[in-house]
């Protein structure tokens, strides 16, 4: 996160889009603020033991540490949006209960979050999983306050989003061309690609305001600036068909 004040310095802002800036403690909300940043972020985890790999405390200490950003924020009329790991497992405890992500996002929620992100940060989860986890933290956040964060790494990131859709979630975090990954859980993938939910999104009726063409052609061109082909099955299926096109032309 060095190079987050050169970032927002260069970005050409749009006035209907929120540019976050994640920040993990008091001094990185000072630099976000400095830069420009309207809305910030926070990271837990429900895992003690990836807490302690990520951002180097407990549970109990990152939680300790955000007061003061969010009563900074508070002051400064700046968002926070907070952000739990491992809602659906943890490449060092395995399975986490779901109690123990509501108690994380619940506290999160109460200290003056106004968004709980619930990330299966390392892509294990099921839908089954995702409904018992969602029912847990519905009972500390209002759905309306909640958000889902999949990671792709089983294939099935695209059938949570569609649990947490019929359980009443409305807001997910997705990444263009699939891009991202962890560096404590060995094979996880992206984020779920952005074409896959708008793709799912379009099919269901939901009008997400997204372009999946324009989508695709992004999710082309970062992938070829990286050298890797896209993560996304959908911008893979349509980029070929296409190619297929302009052959046939």
């Amino acid at each position: 996160m060095a190079d987050a004040p050169e970032i927002m310095r260069r970005l050409e802002r749009l006035p209907t889009i929120d540019y976050p800036v994640l920040t993990p403690n008091l001094k990185g909300f000072e630099a976000a603020v400095a830069s420009g940043a309207r809305e910030v972020a926070v990271f837990a985890a429900a895992s003690e033991s990836f807490s302690r790999k990520n951002i180097n405390c407990s549970i109990r200490e990152s939680l300790a540490r955000f007061e003061p950003v969010l009563a900074a924020a508070a002051a400064a009329g700046v968002r926070v949006r907070g952000y739990v790991s491992c809602v659906l497992g943890c490449p060092y405890e395995g399975e986490i209960a779901p109690e123990a992500v509501a108690a994380v996002a619940g506290t999160l929620r109460e200290m003056g979050c106004y968004e709980v992100s619930l990330g299966d940060t390392i892509g294990v989860g099921n839908p089954a999983a995702t409904r018992r986890m969602l029912d847990a933290v519905f009972r500390r956040v209002p759905v309306e306050a909640s958000a889902g964060h999949f990671h792709d790494t089983y294939g099935m990131a695209i059938a949570n989003i569609q649990a947490s859709l019929e359980a009443g979630v409305a807001v997910f975090d997705a990444s263009v061309g699939g891009l991202g990954g962890c560096p404590y859980a060995a094979g996880a993938s992206g984020n779920v690609a952005t074409e896959d939910v708008v793709y799912l999104l379009n099919g269901l009726g939901i009008d997400s305001g997204i372009d999946l063409d324009a989508l695709v052609t992004t999710a082309e061109w970062i992938s070829a600036k990286l050298g890797r082909e896209p993560a996304s099955r959908v911008a893979r299926a349509l980029l070929a068909k296409r190619r297929k096109q302009g052959c046939d032309t």
